[in-house]
Order: C-alpha cells, then structure tokens, then sequence
C-alpha cells in the first residue's frame, strides 16, 4: 500500500509530495526538513549548510523549495552547482523532468530549464571544420566506419580519424537541428578524437571575431541558460565565474552546491595550472609560422631548458626565487613574452590568433609561477609515463569564495558528509564561512560584513546501528610505509572468505590494492577477484555488480564514486586510514600555513581529509534500507591514536567492534543468506 502524505501546507511541501510520488517514493521525514529548512533560507537570505544522509533523496529535497520559489518570484533564477557532469546528466534527465511536472500540477507554472557546461564541453565548429577537404565522404558514415574499424582491431589511427570524421558529421546536423553538440549525447569517441573537434578556453576566438560564431554551440548553451529559471552547472564553471567575474553564469539569485563536500577541491583544481615541457614545445612550435627564426628557436629551446631543470630539480614544492626553476620561469616568461608581442597584429588569419592564445597561456602560467607569491604554491610533479612537470595551485581558495561566491549569493550547500568530527565547522571554514559567523541559537545580530550561515542534519533513513557493523582491526600493526603487511593481507583473505566474496576492497594506493588482489587470488582461487587496472573502471563496477560473488579492489575512484547497493556489497575493507601523502605539497603547505597561524595544522587539514574518506568510504556499504554488512578498518589506529575518536564521529554510526571472530561470524551469516536468496 502506498503511504500517503499528510496535507501539505506549503507549495515547497506540496511541489515535494507530488514528486515523491511521480517517481514511486515514499514520504521520508529527513527530505521534508530539509525541503522546509531551503525554503526558509532562501526566504531569510541565508546561507545554510545542510548534511542529509544517504538515502534522503536530497535532490528533491533541494528541487522543491528551488521550484517554488521560482514559481512565486518568475524573474528569478537559481543555479543548482553538481560537483561532476555525470550528476548534472541525472539531473537533468531525471531529477528535473519529475520536479518540474510536479510544480506545474501545483502551482500552474512551467519552470523553464538548462545544463550550462564548460566550453570544452562543446564542440567548436572552427576546429570541426577547418581542415576538412571534402573528400571525406564514404559509402558509410563516419560512426559507422568507426564501428567496424574496431570490430575489424584496425590501427588506432586508423579508428582516430573515422571517429573524429563521424563527430564531425554529427556536429553539423546539431548546427542543423539547432542542437547543443554537447559531449554526452556525442557518438562514442576517444579523448583524442573529442580534441580535434573541441578547443580550450584560452584558444576561442570569441564569438565576435570567429567565422562561425553565429551558430557557436556554447553561445547558444549560454543563451538558452539566460532565459532559463533554474542552471545546472557543475563546481569547475561556478569557480571559474568567480575567478573571472561572473562571465561564465547567468545572473542568479539564489544558489544550491550539491555534493558540498568536493567544492574545495574542484575550486582548487579550476585554480590551478601546469606547465610541461611537452606543452611549452608543442605550444612553440605552432607559433614557428609566424615568428623569426631566432625567436622561434629561442621558444623551442626554453622547453628543453625547463626539461633538464625539471630532471635536476627534487619532487616538492618550489620555494627558492634564485634556484635552477625559478630562473627557468622566468627565462619562459620572457621568451613568451616576445612571442605573444610577434603574434599580435591585424590579419584575420584564425591560427595565428589560437596560437597567440597558447603562447598567452605560457606566458601568464609561467608568471604566476616565477612569481611565487605566499598566496599560491607551486610544486614539481611526477608520473611515470608523462614525466615531470609544474603545478601552481592557491594556498586556501576559501576567501575566493567568500568574496566571490557567498557575499554575492545566497546559498544552500548539501551533502552527506558535511560534519567532520561530529560538527560543520570544519567544512564551513575550508568554504570561507566562519565560525563566529553562524547564526543558528545566537540573540545578537552579526556584524554588518559577516557572512551569517546557519546549518541542519537531517539525519538518514537508515538504521546504522543494526544494519552494519564498524570492524577495527586493533590487533594488527600500524601500516607502514613499504605498502601493506602480511598480517594485514591475511585478515582481507579471511575477510573476504567469510563474506563469500562480496567485497568492496579500498586501499590507501594502487600498489596495496595489486598486493591484496595478488594475495586473495592465490590463497582463494574459486573467488572472482577484480582490481582497479584490470579494464577501465565502468566495466570492472558492471562485473561487480553483475556477479554478487565477486570482489572489487582499488583506490581513490572507488571510495566516492560506486554505488552498488545490496548483496553485491556485503564487506567495505579500508586498509589504511587515507592521510594525504606527508610530501603531497598543496596539502602539507596548508597544514603548515595553519599551524604559523596558531591552529593544529595536522588536525584542519590531514585529519579533515581522511575523515571526509572515511566518511564516504564506510558510506559505501548502506545504500538502501534493506543492506547490511561489515566495514573493516585493518588500521588500528582508528581506535588507539588520539584523533580515532574524531575520525570515528565523521562514519556513519554502526554498532562498533574489535573481535574479528564478532566480524566473521556476521559475514558468514550474511553470505549464507545470501546464497539460500540465490540458491
């Protein structure tokens, strides 16, 4: 049967009741609150924090009151911040659809929409159809001769250039139907296929100056977005309208940021750049056409230049303003400097000007970097198939957002993990909301500056207590540094021998996760064991969840972005507690610039992180109101360190044990359950 909802008594709670009900739901007291808690705020004009569990359905819970609101005040408009593209798709194509429906059955109102996206997003049709011949056509089309070169293995240059000849066909039929040629609806590519029809911000030509910025794809995008009541948009392109004063968004009045635990992160990745000595060559020598022979030698020698520095150079932050690096910057600097001053001029010639945009790039990111202000830290970085290359990053990006962001625009941020500790603090500070700011149970008024914040826990529809237990193993050793013991590799196979496979396995790096998948493999040889690297990840969660049996081992990816609700996931095993690397130099500069400030360093920011983890990691096990299982934390530490208390508080609170035999009883019933479903 069923359940009803009560009366409503507002349009928020009604909008709300009638789309819990379009899409089969069921009433759910956390969604109400929070759907209430929005309204009032955005009535107030505050900000308000609010953590809802999983399972709260916090879409709707945000899409209601943003609805109503747009229905009473129809000039309005209200951007909804995702943290990924792949939530703005779902969104977009199932969240909103529902939402919208269920408010114009309310109130009578159609609330217009749009997906507002980064410009690489699109395709660009300068890009797409320069270079074009005209003998490209083909008994079959483009996607077509794509299929079959695949099918056939042909060479990947070969599938390159039929793939990027069926997204150029595709492309003009968008132009055609006055379509967006977004990435997501495209035909299927490869990364390298989508860059010959894309172009990085800094190489647009404007739509003013572009011979085909009449039919531009992100222009239109963007015109749709400006009449549209409600924007999606993703946390990149809200920190880039920030950063560039508000020329990447609509004007909007009202401002939700889901999946608020990540926005610190994406604004700092928006923030930062790097630079390479592939870039700085790849970048002279499409300026070689149209600079001297000596300037153009003199660029393509700075990329060599910068290469031997890199080699000689320690993995870590670079801090000397007289060192090999610093001179290096500089001396890039001034030589893309001169290029950029060679390039400019007045003909009309587009790859002139898309080259002087990259040389610009050079010129300003090796600026910022040769600068070495106390605001941004740049480090030297490493990986074993691209080499070394810089990265320059701001120190703290919650001032940014203060200023930019929260001053300008009242705003609802929501998550399921936004008390760190057992309180909001934490979190609303990294977003430039403090303390002594918030507003929830004070008498007084704030200072007129302030930035008043208020926040709610709406709590979750599970039953943590009695749907899973937290498993720490005390008796091991404190994980080392030389990757994960034997004792520990032991425990994950009994682990996983108890719970007849059905395992979720994160580990604190990908060498631990080959060791543990090694480990298991051989001393458990009927089990399925699969591990990140294996395949691309997308078919590794399909095989996860396609088969209840087997396990799935692997790294950061894993600890936010699977959800496998049911038997499939019976055991979440977290080998180590995930601290940042202690020479990750964006991190370790923080940490230090907090303790100069008088404040514990490791507890604001190493301890913050893992704790947000933690958190995501152990969430993946309850995923809906039926699940139970066992988290096992093979890091001692948890329980016997002093800041274990902290980073237990942050996890979701299942009834808690330290008796190994207590977890594998637990796990063996759950897999005996789980096979007589089956069997």
């Amino acid at each position: 049967m069923r359940v009803k909802y009560r009366v409503p008594v507002t349009k928020t709670e009604a909008i709300l009741g009638a789309a819990v009900e379009a899409i089969g739901g069921a009433p759910r007291d956390g969604q109400r609150a929070m759907a209430e808690a929005i309204s009032t705020a955005f009535e107030r004009g505050d900000h308000l924090l609010v953590q809802a569990g999983t399972g709260t359905g916090k879409s709707l819970g945000y899409l209601a009151p943003a609805l109503a609101h747009l229905a009473e005040n129809p000039q309005s408009r209200v951007v909804v911040a995702t943290a990924t593209l792949a939530l703005q798709a779902q969104l977009a194509n199932s969240d909103i659809p529902a939402a919208v429906k269920a408010a114009s059955t309310v109130t009578g109102r159609t609330i217009t929409s749009a997906v507002l996206k980064g410009r690489s997003n699109y395709v660009c049709l300068l890009r797409a159809r320069e270079g074009q011949d005209g003998g490209q056509s083909t008994l079959l089309g483009g996607g077509e001769l794509a299929e079959r070169l695949r099918e056939s293995a042909a060479d990947a240059t070969s599938v390159l250039g039929a793939e990027v000849v069926a997204l150029r066909e595709w492309a003009e039929e968008e132009a055609s139907d006055g379509g967006l040629a977004d990435r997501d609806d495209a035909p299927t590519h490869t990364p390298a296929a989508w860059a010959q029809v894309s172009v990085p911000v800094r190489e647009c030509l404007g739509a003013a100056q572009c011979p085909f910025g009449a039919e531009c794809f992100v222009e239109r995008s963007r015109d749709i977005a400006r009449v549209s009541q409600l924007v999606v948009t993703n946390h990149a392109l809200l920190a880039i309208d920030a950063m560039h004063g508000g020329t990447a968004l609509p004007e909007h009045d009202l401002l939700v940021i889901d999946e608020a635990h990540e926005l610190v992160s994406r604004v700092t990745g928006a923030a930062s750049h790097e630079l390479s000595p592939q870039q700085v060559e790849r970048v002279a020598k499409r300026c070689l056409p149209w600079l001297d022979d000596d300037l153009g030698l003199e660029f393509l020698e700075t990329a060599d230049t910068l290469r031997s520095a890199l080699d000689a150079a320690p993995v870590e932050r670079v801090t000397d303003p007289d060192g090999e690096l610093a001179l290096t910057l500089q001396l890039i600097r001034e030589v893309s400097r001169r290029a950029v001053s060679a390039l400019g001029g007045g003909d009309d010639d587009s790859d002139k000007k898309q080259a002087s945009a990259a040389a610009k790039e050079v010129l300003d990111v090796a600026d910022q970097m040769a600068s070495m202000k106390p605001t941004d830290v740049v480090w030297v970085s490493e990986r074993e198939r691209f080499g070394r290359w810089l990265v320059v990053a701001p120190l703290d990006v919650a001032l940014l957002m203060r200023d930019k962001i929260f001053a300008e625009t009242p705003a609802v941020l929501t998550s399921a993990t936004l008390k760190l500790g057992g309180e909001f603090e934490t979190v609303a500070r990294s977003v430039g909301l403090w303390r002594d700011e918030r507003l929830d149970g004070r008498d007084d008024e704030p200072d007129e500056d302030a930035v008043g914040w208020r926040a709610l826990d709406v709590g979750s529809p599970f039953d943590y207590s009695s749907q899973g237990i937290l498993y720490v193993a005390r008796h091991l050793p404190p994980p080392g540094r030389d990757g994960i013991g034997a004792e520990a590799l032991a425990e994950v196979a009994e682990l996983l021998w108890a719970a007849d496979g059905r395992t979720l396995g994160l580990f604190a790096s990908q060498r631990n996760a080959e060791a543990a998948a090694r480990h298991c493999r051989e001393e458990l040889p009927d089990k399925t064991i699969l591990c990140q690297g294996d395949a691309q990840l997308s078919e590794l969660t399909r095989r996860f969840i396609a088969d209840p049996q087997a396990s799935l081992f692997g790294t950061l990816s894993l600890w936010q972005g699977v959800d496998v609700p049911g038997d499939t996931c019976q055991l979440v095993i977290i080998d180590k507690i995930p601290f940042p690397r202690p020479d990750e130099p964006l991190l370790q500069a923080r940490q230090r610039a907090v303790a100069e400030a008088g404040g514990n360093g490791f507890m604001a920011v190493a301890a913050a992180h893992a704790a947000l983890l933690l958190a995501q990691g152990s969430g993946r096990l309850i995923r809906r109101t039926t699940d139970r299982g066992v988290v096992a934390v093979l890091d001692p530490r948890l329980r016997t360190a002093r800041y274990g208390g902290y980073l237990r508080s942050s996890m979701p609170p299942f009834w808690s044990t330290t008796d190994r035999e207590v977890a594998v009883a637990a796990l063996r019933r759950l897999a005996q359950a789980a096979s007589a479903q089956t069997g």
